[in-house]
């Protein structure tokens, strides 16, 4: 079939400034056919089927499509192809810095294959995620949970409507991306133990979280090893505000040394602890977990078990755009290691006096 005749770049460039004078709203396809001089379909195909138009055509209709500043409807083009290329990712706390690296991981992941990612949080909320989730659902292609709080039969239950995929979290039939803390814990409590440590405080997090529930197991097995009396101590909230409000529970338990939950918590405790007068690490050693951003700003500087975050997050959304394009394993595990971060805030205890 031959290709309608076309306009030169200047006649594209002049057609484009009139439609700009004549004050229309977002371009159209239509528009790109005027101001290129070509028909509509062509500019269809060309958009969204390149390398079915010639070279030549091809370029005028981008240059026609830029110079109008065409966006693409993914809402538009999901008609035909029922398709959106969006997918969703909830996280539990916006504000927490562990999320960053999760985010950031999965963005770049997705915008590699043409993917935007679509954002949300449930402030530690089952209900509130259940429900961006469903929200998401109706308009994503797929979605990742961060630390879900969820209940497993409503992840399950999302995942038969659309692809979902997991982080921090185990869901049978469901795929998921999980730090495994064996190594990191493992190693913090060995050096903990040659540092002369004979009691060690783990201060937990949510109580919902599935995560918290695997470290507090890793640190007992890892205490049993190394000759430790683990004790575990409930925290109110993952933030620095509840490591600052948990610090009389850990003095109570008379421990040496702590490892928390996450690096908010000990940021808080050590806050807490130093107003109080107490000497770090001379006095009590802090570890934390996940080496967020900030973790070295302290003082002194937190020694942390490192979780790579964003590998977790562009695992997650590769396996999600796997699934979506029908490879994957829908029940697959795909296990990242952590591992000890030795900074200032742990060290050899100091003999009393």
């Amino acid at each position: 079939m031959t290709e309608p005749k076309t306009q030169g770049p200047a006649a594209t460039t002049e057609a484009a400034k009139k439609h700009a004078r004549a004050g229309k709203g977002n371009a159209t396809i239509y528009d790109i056919a005027k101001v290129a001089g070509v028909n509509p379909s062509t500019v269809s195909r060309a958009l969204s089927k390149p390398g079915r138009v010639s070279a030549k055509t091809q370029k005028l209709i981008e240059d026609a499509a830029a110079e109008l500043n065409y966006q693409v409807n993914p809402f538009a083009r999901a008609l035909p192809t029922g398709r959106t290329n969006t997918f969703g990712l909830i996280v539990a706390d916006i504000t927490n810095p562990t999320f960053f690296d999760i985010i950031r991981g999965a963005e770049t992941t997705g915008t590699a294959r043409d993917y935007t990612l679509v954002l949300a949080e449930s402030a530690e909320s089952a209900a509130t995620e259940l429900t961006a989730a469903r929200r998401m659902m109706s308009t994503a292609d797929g979605l990742i949970l961060a630390s879900p709080r969820m209940d497993d039969d409503d992840i399950r239950a999302l995942s038969r409507d659309k692809p979902v995929v997991v982080i921090n979290r185990e869901v049978e039939g469901v795929p998921c991306v999980i730090p495994d803390v064996r190594k990191g814990i493992g190693e913090a409590v060995r050096s903990l133990a040659a540092n002369g440590h004979k009691k060690l405080a783990f201060v937990a997090g949510p109580a919902r979280s599935w995560m918290s529930a695997r470290r507090w197991e890793g640190v007992q097995a890892a205490c049993e090893w190394s000759r430790l009396e683990p004790v575990r101590v409930e925290s109110s909230k993952p933030t620095v505000d509840g490591g600052r409000q948990v610090a009389r529970d850990v003095l109570a338990t008379k421990a040496t040394a702590v490892l928390t939950y996450n690096d908010l918590l000990a940021i808080g405790l050590m806050q807490e602890l130093q107003a109080g007068g107490m000497v770090v690490p001379d006095q009590i050693s802090i570890v934390g977990f996940d080496d967020i951003f900030g973790a070295d700003f302290t003082t002194p500087p937190l020694t942390t078990v490192r979780s790579p975050l964003g590998e977790c997050g562009s695992g997650a959304a590769a396996l999600l755009l796997e699934l979506l394009h029908g490879n994957g394993d829908p029940g697959g595990i795909l296990r990242v290691e952590t591992e000890l971060v030795l900074r200032g805030s742990s060290g050899r205890l100091l003999p009393k006096g």
